[in-house]
């Protein structure tokens, strides 16, 4: 969960870290958060496992663990405005869509390439472990929906 296989990987996974992460540490605190981002990358840990038990290739990355900070964050926070680099052709532009809009591409993304990653033994693969993102993304989605829940109540509570 702390290695990665290069530059470019640990960049992605940092800029995705900065940009949901903070959100959900306000909401979880500093522990909190480091609980919730541990039991995201175990959760991918043993969803990679379970769809790759033939595998010997070792997996690495903090991905998984992210994907848990993504789920919560589209979970509690849907119509958060999330700034993009969008290219048509060769023209780039910087517009905002939702987190819902954002992440739930994502989230198809990583689904369609997860399922497609269980084809034949002799099928050609990434090297990304898209079930490992799948399983951490799912806990971030039950997790988003109990941190959302608790701070409701929370909220309301007069005291």
């Amino acid at each position: 969960m702390f290695l990665h296989g290069g530059w470019l990987h640990l960049i992605g996974n940092m800029l995705f870290l900065w940009v949901f992460g903070d959100n959900i540490e306000a909401v979880l605190g500093h522990v909190g958060y480091l609980v919730f981002y541990l039991a995201g990358g175990l959760a991918a840990s043993a969803a990679h496992i379970l769809f790759n038990t033939g595998s010997d290739i070792p997996s690495v990355g903090a991905s998984g663990a992210i994907a848990a900070i993504l789920g919560a964050y589209l979970v509690m926070f849907p119509k958060s405005r999330i700034k993009v680099l969008v290219f048509l052709g060769y023209r780039a532009g910087v517009t905002r869509v939702t987190a819902l809009v954002f992440l739930g591409i994502w989230a198809v993304t990583q689904l369609f390439n997860g399922i497609a990653s269980l084809g034949t033994p002799t099928a050609q693969t990434s090297g990304v472990a898209f079930w490992a993102h799948i399983g951490g993304f799912v806990l971030g989605l039950a997790g988003g929906i109990v941190f959302r829940s608790s701070s409701i109540r929370l909220a309301r509570d007069p005291n």
